[in-house]
Formats: structure tokens, C-alpha cells, sequence
């Protein structure tokens, strides 16, 4: 469902941002008065909120190509060598393409000085900086996606050859002008409880959260992407990360949802209720019953609808015991069945997968649920999402809102930042991952020794204890939440997009099981459907064959997508720049490997 605003007013300006953009507006209909008033800025910035910020399926499903979950189906994009410039799209300069977003953002800052006689300097200040807010956000996302691009920052005449058609700048600059627009948006966006209270708007803290996320990436992509060329800048960007997220920890309003006597549940709820949680949740999109919902629920819950996204075998792997010791140190853990598998364990784990323990109303009555093979590929199928009433499948009738920035992720901005820096101790342990950790139920001591496992999954690119576990922690803390994918590109470990995805692990091919214990058999993994008459009503039969094998033959964990050909290439960590738009400017040049 699209997002709804009441103020049509500003949408009615958004739908003529093209013609704003490329010429001049005197003819528009109230363009030579419009911009002069701050009841002009706020309708054209919350044209922004709806405009520029991701859906709440963006967000919730960014990641499902990334190293830790499996679908039944796969983005091309990684599929052999089936995607080039031809295929990519996200450069278009139409009325609704890419680059109007741009150039809506600067038509606004161009135009704020009209309004610079009726405001104070205070609210002058805060809306250009919501506006350079967004320009960072644009070309953060087109940095992350091409590299090197234009970089403009006025309004460019549509008859302007010589800018329409310049090369590309390169990403060292780029980002260097982001991280001013983040600066000055940091310093100047107010913190008026008008502002924060909602967490749906852009102010001091969505700026200071946001610029922490970029110059991590940024800080880390030139630490792990030598062939830029870029290490010695890395500390700088790491530096900046560190510095924005340490502000926010100590001034900010935010602290972690956090009572013990909820430990089960607090984490969940972050996720499936109506209102934003404004104790932790910075910035989000707000839903509510009968006025604005979608249908992610139904997503969950729906064997044509989604794409029976499941978390991995070695991902669940790296959630911790409850008194903070490894899940892969324990003796036999690779033949843990499915309900040993979260006994005493991160309490995370039951609120993002479906867990022996899971309940949810069916038909009218809440009952114990097992994971559903015909929604999930590995047994591990999400939940973090969802609300649990069937209710709401089969219609868009979800209300529970959806959080964009967290104080969580903040911490381990500033967790990882430190550790990339060579500066992680105790003490920053402590006011970090340490109270992370204790939210879930988790001893929170800091590691002692390296983990080995975690070491391998992430291909023996680092010893580090430190930035091992902040990796451990992220990964749990904000699995399903649109950064993962983002994360495994920085850190430089694209080879892990190509993994066959393995499942929970099944001691006997062609026997029964209860997988939750509720008296009743859920699942056979078998070489054939049985005849109608032999099934056993209610269990899913997975066949071995083309789609599906046990990793040891006869038993081990269910292997899933080993026949979609996924395929890594180190060139797939730039997208291609698309034909279409080198026809237009032949000086934009093509990617390394795209040509």
C-alpha cells in the first residue's frame, strides 16, 4: 500500500516537481508566493517523508538477498552472468526517475532564501538543513549503488549541455560533500520536542543516527575495498561514525526498551506494535488500524505472496547461549535438532524465527504454530515482522509500524566504528554491545578470546575479537531490518551471496517429525511424495531432488538453493551503469568490469 498523507496540498507540489526543477516556475500556479512562509517548508518537507524515505517492504525486506536468509527465488542480479548495463535501471531523469529527487531537494534549497525575511535564523537553519538532509541521503544511496557520480547541488537549466552531460565525480569528493551536507544538517536541525516526539520527522537526531551509518560504510568500504586506493582516508570517515553515534549516546533522548521482567517479548515488540516505541525508535513510518496499513503479515504468511524468506543454519549458529557462551563451542551443536537448537539461547532468536514455544491465534484461537514449509526453505521462518492473528492474511490489514533508525543500531555504530579503529576496550564494550546483549537476556561480558566460527563464516579476513563480536551482534540485533546487505558489501564479503543456504537438521531421512512438540507431526523429508492415502494429515513432505538434499545423504541439516545459480563476481559490488543513461552522457564512463 502507498503511504498517505493528509496534506494533498504538498503532494499537489510534488507531482510538479519536474516542471519546477528543469524551468523556471513563474508560470506554475502559486510557485512565485510559494517557499515564503514555514508553513510552505513543512508542506514541501514532508513531501519529502513521502517522496524520498524507503517503504515499510523496503525496509523490511532489503536484505533478503543478503548472505543470511534464503528465498525460493533470487534476484537476478546474482544469478550467473545474466546482468549487465542493459538490465540495470536507477539512473532516470523523468518526472518520477532518480534523478528528480535530486533535483527536487535542490529546487527546495535553492528556493529556501525567499523565505529567509519570515522565518527566524533558527527555523531558516533547521529547514535547510532537512533539505541537505536529503540530498546526503540521495547520494549516499547512489554512492553505495554506482561509485563515482555527478554531483550537483543547485538547480541545473534543462538547456545547461555542458552539466547535463559532465562526467562523473569521483566517490572521494561525492562523499566528502555528503558528509558536509550531514554536518551542517547535525548542527543546525532542531531538537524541539515538535520535531522528536513523533519520531516521523527529520531533526537533530534522525541526522546525527543517519550520518553515523554512512561514514561507517564509507569508513569501512575504504578499509575493506583496497583497490580504491582509499585506506588511508578510512580512520577519517571511522572517526566521523564514532563521533556522531557517541553525540546521539550522550545528549540524545533515546536509550534501549529495556525491562527484565519482559525480557521474552520486549525485543518483538519493537517490531509488531501500532505505535513507534519514541523511547528507542528515532525515525520510522507510523501505521495505524483503518487509516494506513499494508499487508506484511499477509507476506509472512502467504506461499504465492512472499518469497519464503528463512533465516540460515549458520547464521542461527551465531546467536549465543544465555550465559554468553558460544552456541558452535558446545559439544555436537551441528546435530542439534530443530527445538535443541533455541534452547537457552539468545532470547532474540525466538523473536525473529518461529520457535517451539510460538503461539498465534488461528481461526479465532491462539495455539502453538510450527514453522510452515510451504513458507519457509530452512525451517527458520520469520516472524519479526509479523502479527500473529491469520486475520490478516490474505488481506493489507497489518498496522503495526515500522522503525527506520534505532537507538540500537547506534550502539553498534559506534561499537564498530571503535573496533575498526583499534580503540574497542571494556569500557566501550560496556556502554554498547554489553547493554545490547542484557536486553536480550544474554550474559553480556565482553569476549575474552576470538570465535573461530565466526572467523571462518566470515571467510578468515579477520582475527579480531572485537570486530568479530560487534559483527555477531549486528547481524542478530537488526537481522530483517535493511542493512545486512549493505554491510556484507562493505565488509567486502560478497563470495557469501553464493552459499548453499542450509536448514535445520534431520537426524533420519523418511521419518516423522514433531517439530515443536505439540503432539502433532509437522514435517518428512523423503526421496517421494507418498500416495494420498499413506500421508499423514498435516505434515509437509519435502522431497529430496533439484530443489532440496540432506547435507550427509541419508540425514543432516536441509539444503536449499544450491540449484538457483547464484554467482559472485568482485565487479557485483558496483552496479553496472545502465545503458540507457550512457547513451544519454557517453562521459559518465562504465564500472570496472561492466564494460
Amino acid at each position: 500500500m502507498k503511504r498517505v498523507y493528509i496534506l494533498a496540498a504538498g503532494l499537489f507540489l510534488l507531482s510538479s516537481c519536474e516542471k519546477f526543477l528543469t524551468r523556471n516556475p513563474e508560470n506554475e500556479i502559486g510557485s512565485g508566493e510559494f517557499m515564503q512562509t514555514e508553513n510552505d517548508l513543512v508542506l514541501y518537507t514532508n513531501g519529502f517523508l513521502q517522496r524520498h524515505m524507503p517503504d515499510e517492504e523496503t525496509l523490511a525486506w532489503g536484505d533478503q538477498y543478503a548472505d543470511n536468509i534464503a528465498t525460493r527465488t533470487s534476484t537476478q542480479f546474482l544469478i550467473g552472468d545474466n546482468w549487465g548495463p542493459d538490465e540495470q535501471g536507477g539512473w532516470s531523469s523523468g518526472a518520477s526517475g532518480t534523478w528528480s529527487e535530486l533535483r527536487n531537494v535542490n529546487y527546495f534549497l535553492d528556493n529556501l532564501p525567499k523565505a529567509k525575511d519570515n522565518v527566524s535564523d533558527e527555523t531558516y537553519r533547521h529547514y535547510e538543513g532537512v533539505g541537505r538532509f536529503w540530498r546526503a541521503y540521495f547520494y549516499y544511496h547512489m554512492v553505495r549503488t554506482f561509485g563515482d557520480v555527478p554531483w550537483y547541488e543547485a538547480e541545473i537549466d534543462v538547456a545547461d549541455e555542458e552539466l547535463l552531460n559532465k562526467p562523473r565525480d569521483s566517490r572521494e569528493f561525492v562523499m566528502g560533500k555528503v558528509l558536509e551536507d550531514l554536518n551542517f544538517a547535525a548542527a543546525n536541525c532542531l531538537a524541539e520536542d515538535r520535531y522528536v516526539r513523533s519520531s516521523t520527522l527529520i531533526n537533530k537526531w534522525v541526522a546525527l543516527a543517519f550520518k553515523s551509518r554512512v561514514c561507517l560504510f564509507e569508513g569501512t568500504y575504504r578499509k575493506y575495498h583496497t583497490t580504491l586506493g582509499l585506506e588511508a582516508t578510512a580512520p577519517d570517515f571511522l572517526r566521523e561514525a564514532a563521533n556522531a553515534a557517541e553525540e546521539l549516546m550522550t545528549t540524545g533522548p533515546y536509550r534501549l526498551v529495556h525491562n527484565p521482567a519482559n525480557v521474552g517479548t520486549q525485543y518483538r515488540s519493537l517490531f509488531t506494535s501500532e505505535s513507534l516505541n519514541t523511547t528507542e525508535v528515532i525515525l520510522g513510518l507510523a501505521f495505524k488500524t483503518d487509516v494506513r496499513m499494508h499487508s506484511m503479515t499477509w507476506k509472512l504468511f502467504s506461499a504465492s505472496f512472499g518469497n519464503n524468506w528463512s533465516l540460515t543454519q549458520s547464521f542461527v549458529n551465531q546467536y549465543l547461549m544465555l550465559d554468553g557462551s558460544r552456541y558452535t563451542d558446545q559439544p555436537g551443536y551441528e546435530e542439534n535438532t530443530y527445538r535443541e537448537v533455541f534452547e537457552n539461547r539468545d532470547r532474540r532468536l525466538e523473536q525473529t524465527v518461529i520457535s517451539p514455544a510460538y503461539t498465534r491465534r488461528i481461526s479465532g484461537t491462539v495455539r502453538r504454530d510450527a514453522p510452515n514449509f510451504a513458507l519457509t526453505s530452512t525451517g527458520y521462518q520469520p516472524i519479526k515482522w509479523a502479527i500473529d492473528d491469520d486475520v490478516h492474511v490474505g488481506l493489507a490489514t497489518s498496522n503495526n509500524s515500522v522503525p527506520m533508525f534505532r537507538f540500537a543500531e547506534v550502539l553498534l555504530n559506534y561499537a564498530e566504528a571503535k573496533a575498526e579503529l583499534g580503540e574497542m576496550t571494556d569500557v566501550e564494550w560496556n556502554r554498547s554491545i554489553r547493554l545490547l546483549r542484557e536486553r536480550a537476556g544474554v550474559n553480556g561480558a565482553a569476549p575474552v578470546s576470538h570465535d573461530p566460527y565466526l572467523a571462518a563464516y566470515f571467510l578468515n579476513q579477520t582475527t579480531d575479537r572485537w570486530i568479530l563480536e560487534v559483527r555477531r551482534e549486528r547481524g542478530v540485533e537488526l537481522a530483517f531490518e535493511n542493512v545486512r546487505y549493505d554491510d556484507i558489501m562493505r565488509w567486502r564479503m560478497g563470495p557469501l551471496l553464493e552459499k548453499t543456504w542450509q536448514g535445520i537438521y534431520i537426524p533420519e531421512k523418511g521419518e516423522v517429525y514433531d517439530l515443536n512438540g505439540d503432539g502433532t507431526m509437522d514435517l518428512s523429508v523423503v526421496d517421494a511424495e507418498p500416495p494420498a492415502s499413506e500421508r499423514i494429515p498435516g505434515v509437509a513432505y519435502v522431497v529430496v531432488g533439484s530443489t532440496y538434499r540432506l547435507s550427509e545423504g541419508n540425514r543432516g541439516n536441509l539444503e536449499f538453493g544450491f540449484s538457483q545459480g547464484r554467482k559472485w563476481a568482485d565487479r557485483k559490488y558496483l552496479r553496472p551503469i545502465p545503458t540507457s543513461a550512457l547513451q544519454v552522457n557517453p562521459a559518465l564512463g562504465q564500472n570496472p568490469g561492466w564494460e
